[in-house]
């Protein structure tokens, strides 16, 4: 983690009353070996604390205990769980940290979705080199920025719309991939991301339809995109060698207002264009086939030249000469800037030479569209998300780095343009950066052509990865046919896409592709703006991305600018990109299979109640779109002040589980009587309920319910409280700490009974340990937040400490989470296996692995904490005593062990088993976390056959000390995500 981390120390742990901690041979100083449990001879242990223990001979097979992973009966017999008290399985085993996520809901997902939450078990699988930001994430953006616009048509433009319009130009279009790649940043830094770039974002966000729809244009825009650039390279090769040019035109500019000398241009004919992009298409493609890595070692030597080539531009124009040359290039002189700040907007012909007759009259609406692509290429860091060491760090500094250097670079390569030639000069010579380069022309067209070829073959390269990840999700099944295998290359996707750009390339015309390809990308990038302005604005529990410069005004306005230039560009073009994006939409709903990918619409559903209902029905939900709607059990263990119907505190941790108070909460109390006699009492203590609700300012409802006894009342309202997915998910109570001070004896039976209601109804249980002593909306809390995580919950334990942070009180506060395992070597292993866990949640805590090397083992009594064992021997002696008058009863009635009106079987030696556990971890809770703001530990759920006293037992012995606590079970579903 970040922040959090012990600082390590090789010295021994301080003794304190003859107790000596050992660190365990680790790294870190925050995996602590607890040697004191181990020390001292067992029989001499045992007859000075009196304490029963059951020996490692003596396991008792737990009925709660569910079945084993499958390994051979030794290994299982020696690994029988050592913390069967709480039910689940063990957070702990011998391969690390085991899926949170492997009861996860079968939805007609993805294929490559099936373990989209899922952590792997078992050794990792053994990867390639991953790459770092520079050159993982800003070198391939740069390299697909600047191209063929800077080299052949950027002085062009200056000279078109001059310099004030230009710096005004440039700043348009990269704010609107500025606004874009914060966008980005932010969804790709909230969880981890699969192939498919944008469009895995964009499908995540705001649903496969979309996703899909949006996807396809992206791709089509990338396959448009690879003929620009291999006809930006077929040009500027002609034009650097006239003699293989097949035919010549000559084109003759006679527009008065810049000169009244005719000039004569050769450039090259459409014909050699079409011949030449075609063979360059085809062996690129060749190229392509023989593999991704062949391109990876190849691409980053593109650059170099390119770089090179814009050191060799800049010293160029610095060093021209400064005066009135014929040909036109006056280098920097102020009155040339002068003459150039205006615009000189005019007819030219197809190939951009002024001619007062020709087709094509420029303004600055088409001069976006021709200059749009040049600010393109933000997506290529998350293009190759997967090749990433960290991309939740790398994606947003590579990315946004990259587009802050490249607006930067245009903004001065205006002034400097400007200040450089005449008009006439700009707008005549298409290779002005050749002709000032110094020492040679060559070197730039060197540095065209090679940038241009790589730009290509990235687009032939990831374009046809992007059709076959669409294909791979199984939405349409009419792109079944571009599906790959992991790991395979898609060769017919490749050669759909180079037919694409061949197609284009016949075309010819690079200013009349150029405006298509951003009419696609611009559809793109309006995408990933919704969908953080969508995913920003609900809010859920699961948007946590790790960029915070972000907020969805920005994204709203950088949606706005997207829309805004593809109306500037071409209103026609414009309605036929949406109109091919809504076809493909409705074609997905129509003809796509259904997919549950979390997406932000889901969450919008879920604060639109009818919505929400209508369009999730009874399914269970998916992690991204979970919010805890706790079921706040108001009738209290004690009395309450007059006209007061929930204790006060209870309604504030309400509060306490919704982020900013969203989400909707149930308080329900119970009046014991009969429905028929009760029922106007009823109606009268809910309007109390609801305007106390009101008055602590909880977004909630109140329920009252009469039924002859609590547990049968609770019954009720766990099986029919909720609508659909508006059900209940939480149950909330306090702990009845009062039962054995005001002797009511009632209380055990009851509140086990609530527990297992809870686990049978698969609902969540939290039950709040000093309650009187939760703090109050604005008092502040300092120091920890402490999970014992120990039993795999679905995360409901992180996500409520994350929950807790929200809150002004708790805000001050950090989290520790200690893990325990149960042998000396899992330690290393377990604790990187967690830290790496909540770094992809997106949660910043600090990871403490307490280890012990048999939970079974005899315990000297002497070196645990006094006030612990103290509550130890006092439940143990007092459920010694219960058990000999139940033993009596039924001696004397001649029955079976009765207790709660029901027969129970009591296995002596796993009860001293229950109460040795909970002794540990009490032990362990009152070391580390005494002074702790709130602590979290697991719920053990109530032992089968065992009386509720003796539960109730286990619980006090659990709480012991603890002055407040939270007490959770998760209900085996997933309420946390890796993935965006």
């Amino acid at each position: 983690m970040d922040n959090g981390e012990i600082e390590s120390a090789d010295e021994e742990m301080p003794s304190r009353g003859g107790r000596q901690y050992r660190p365990v041979v680790s790294h870190e100083q925050s995996i602590v070996q607890m040697t004191s449990m181990e020390s001292g001879p067992p029989t001499e242990i045992a007859k000075h604390r009196k304490i029963r223990i059951p020996s490692q001979s003596e396991n008792v097979p737990n009925p709660m205990e569910g079945p084993s992973n499958g390994h051979d009966e030794l290994n299982s017999s020696q690994r029988e769980s050592k913390l069967e008290l709480f039910g689940f399985d063990s957070l702990v085993n011998k391969l690390g940290l085991k899926s949170m996520t492997g009861e996860q809901i079968a939805t007609p997902s993805s294929p490559r979705d099936g373990e989209d939450i899922s952590i792997t078990i078992g050794s990792p699988k053994v990867a390639g080199p991953k790459l770092g930001t520079m050159m993982g994430v800003f070198v391939p953006c740069l390299q697909n920025i600047l191209g063929i616009i800077y080299y052949i048509r950027f002085s062009w433009i200056v000279g078109m719309a001059g310099i004030g319009e230009s710096l005004l130009l440039v700043a348009f279009c990269g704010s609107c991939t500025f606004l874009t790649g914060i966008s980005l940043s932010a969804i790709a830094t909230n969880g981890a991301m699969k192939g498919g770039g944008p469009y895995y974002l964009i499908g995540r966000a705001l649903g496969p339809e979309v996703g899909v729809s949006i996807g396809l244009c992206f791709f089509l825009g990338n396959a448009v995109a690879g003929a620009m650039y291999v006809l930006g390279a077929v040009e500027t090769f002609l034009d650097a060698v006239p003699n293989s040019v097949i035919l010549v035109t000559n084109s003759t500019a006679t527009n008065g207002t810049i000169s009244e000398v005719t000039t004569i241009v050769y450039t090259p004919s459409l014909h050699d264009l079409q011949v030449y992009g075609i063979i360059v298409t085809i062996l690129l493609c060749f190229i392509v086939f023989g593999g991704v890595k062949i391109i990876n070692r190849v691409a980053p030597a593109f650059l170099i030249p390119v770089l090179f080539s814009l050191f060799c531009i800049f010293i160029g124009v610095f060093s021209a000469p400064r005066s009135n040359a014929s040909s036109g290039i006056t280098g920097l002189r102020s009155q040339t800037f002068k003459d150039n700040w205006s615009s000189a907007y005019q007819r030219t012909t197809n190939a951009g030479i002024p001619d007062a007759e020709g087709p094509i009259y420029w303004n600055f609406n088409a001069l976006v569209g021709l200059f749009f692509p040049a600010v393109t290429g933000i997506m290529a860091g998350s293009n190759r998300s997967a090749s990433l060491k960290d991309t939740q760090r790398s994606i947003p500094v590579g990315t946004l780095a990259a587009t802050l250097t490249t607006s930067f670079l245009y903004l001065i390569s205006v002034l400097l343009f400007g200040a450089l030639a005449t008009r006439e000069e700009l707008l005549t010579n298409r290779l002005l950066t050749a002709e000032v380069a110094w020492p040679l022309p060559a070197i730039i067209y060197l540095g065209i052509v090679l940038s241009t070829l790589g730009a290509a073959l990235q687009t032939l390269t990831g374009a046809p990865r992007l059709l076959s990840a669409i294909a791979n999700d199984d939405i349409l099944p009419v792109l079944n046919y571009f599906k790959v295998t992991e790991g395979g290359e898609p060769h017919l996707a490749t050669l759909f896409t180079a037919f694409i750009c061949i197609v284009c390339v016949v075309i010819g015309n690079l200013d009349l592709i150029t405006p298509t390809i951003t009419m696609f990308f611009l559809l793109c990038y309006a995408g990933v703006n919704l969908s953080c302005f969508l995913l920003d604005l609900l809010d859920a529990p699961s948007w946590r991305p790790r960029w915070k410069f972000h907020h969805w005004i920005l994204s709203l306005l950088g949606a706005l600018i997207c829309v805004v230039i593809m109306f500037l560009i071409s209103w026609s073009f414009t309605v036929v990109s949406l109109a091919l994006a809504s076809l493909i939409y409705y074609y997905v709903i129509i003809k796509g299979k259904a997919g549950d990918w979390g997406d932000g619409f889901k969450s919008a559903y879920f604060q639109l109640a009818l919505r929400s209902l209508r369009s999730l029905g009874a399914n269970q939900v998916h992690p991204k779109n979970w919010y805890p709607i706790p079921l706040i059990f108001c009738r209290p263990w004690g009395k309450l002040p007059e006209n007061v119907p929930c204790h006060p505190k209870l309604a504030d941790f309400a509060n306490c589980m919704k982020k900013k108070g969203r989400g909707m909460s149930i308080f329900v109390s119970i009046i014991d009587g009969d429905y028929h006699e009760l029922a106007e009492d009823a109606k009268t203590a809910c309007r109390q309920l609801s305007t106390y609700i009101d008055y602590k300012r909880c977004e909630g409802v109140a329920e009252i319910v009469v039924a002859p006894t609590m547990s049968d009342g609770f019954r009720g309202i766990v099986q029919t409280m909720g609508l659909g997915n508006l059900k209940p998910n939480i149950v909330v109570m306090r702990y009845p700490e009062i039962w054995r001070r005001e002797n009511l004896t009632q209380i055990p039976s009851t509140f086990v009974s609530i527990i297992n209601d809870c686990i049978i109804a698969n609902k969540a249980v939290v039950i709040v340990k000093g309650l009187d002593e939760w703090p109050g909306e604005y008092q502040r809390q300092f120091g920890t937040i402490d999970l014992y995580w120990i039993v795999r919950d679905g995360g409901l334990m992180l996500l409520l400490s994350q929950l807790l942070l929200t809150k002004e009180s708790f805000e001050s506060c950090k989290i520790q989470v200690f893990c325990i395992a149960e042998e000396d070597t899992e330690a290393e292993e377990l604790k990187a296996d967690v830290k790496k866990f909540l770094y992809d949640l997106r949660m910043q805590a600090e990871v403490i692995v307490v280890t012990m090397k048999s939970w079974e083992s005899h315990v000297d009594t002497g070196v645990q904490q006094d006030d612990s064992v103290e509550a130890f021997t006092g439940a143990q002696r007092r459920i010694a005593s219960y058990l000999a008058d139940m033993k009596e009863t039924a001696r004397k009635e001649g029955k079976p062990l009765m207790a709660d009106g029901k027969q129970v079987v009591v296995n002596e030696q796993q009860v001293d088993k229950f109460l040795y556990t909970t002794l540990k971890l009490n032990s362990t809770v009152l070391r580390y976390s005494r002074m702790a703001a709130v602590v979290l530990v697991s719920l053990p759920p109530p032992p089968l056959n065992h009386p509720a006293y003796f539960y109730m037992e286990y619980m006090d012995l659990l709480v012991e000390n603890v002055p407040r606590m939270l007490i959770v079970r998760g209900y085996r579903r997933d309420v946390v995500t890796l993935f965006t």
